[in-house]
């Protein structure tokens, strides 16, 4: 394949090396997700959190596509807009948190309670603080100025939606192996617990 005279193969598309191992390392760090989904796991075991991981997987990816496709534009030429979704994302996170802290996973409490769904997982990706920043950055730099918008942001949204799926299924699966040390009552409870209160923490580098 030959290039036009000015033309180089970054203009064509991006470099999926950096991309991957950008994508690869913001995805197994420590977030929302992560926390919900290592918690879920411990209490509900893998394959209960399937459908939690594919909405994970999938808003996240429809979120890299919109902001790809001019949704950050919106929230920048009306701020206001912006501060909505803050709060939004906040009350819904505190409102997750409240969810694993009673995820007891044992007895009549296991029965009555239920890991976060797919499209409770979807949604959360729209006002999920760490994603909207992850979103941001990945398309501020790995698009380039004279490439094609959307195919450029469906690779980007298409990597980052692979990463993502890896991650979850990761910390599910420690999650898995956690859960089976939670013998009694009380050690869960306090697992529990402690896992919603990592998920409130998340939420002070977004206000302050």
């Amino acid at each position: 394949m030959s290039w036009a005279e000015g033309e180089s193969p970054m203009a064509e598309g991006i470099l999926l090396g950096p991309l991957v191992l950008f994508a690869s390392v913001m995805s197994l760090t420590p977030g929302p997700n992560v926390v919900m989904v290592t918690a879920s796991a411990a209490n509900f075991g893998f394959r209960r959190v399937v459908p939690h991981m594919l909405g994970i997987t999938l808003g996240f990816g429809l979120l890299v596509m919109a902001v790809g496709l001019g949704l950050a534009g919106l929230f920048q030429a009306e701020p206001r807009l912006h501060l909505v979704l803050k709060y939004a994302g906040g009350a819904y996170l505190l409102y997750l948190a409240w969810r694993i802290a009673h995820a007891q996973g044992t007895g009549s409490a296991r029965a009555q309670a239920k890991p976060i769904g797919f499209f409770e997982a979807v949604l959360f990706q729209c006002v999920n603080p760490k994603g909207w920043v992850f979103a941001v950055g990945t398309v501020a730099a790995y698009t380039t100025v004279s490439g094609n918008p959307w195919r450029e942001t469906s690779v980007i949204a298409a990597v980052n939606a692979a990463t993502c799926l890896i991650s979850v299924m990761l910390w599910a699966g420690f999650g898995t192996i956690i859960g089976r040390y939670l013998r009694g009552p009380r050690v869960r409870i306090l697992f529990n617990w402690s896992m919603a209160g990592l998920l409130v923490l998340s939420l002070v580098p977004v206000f302050w």
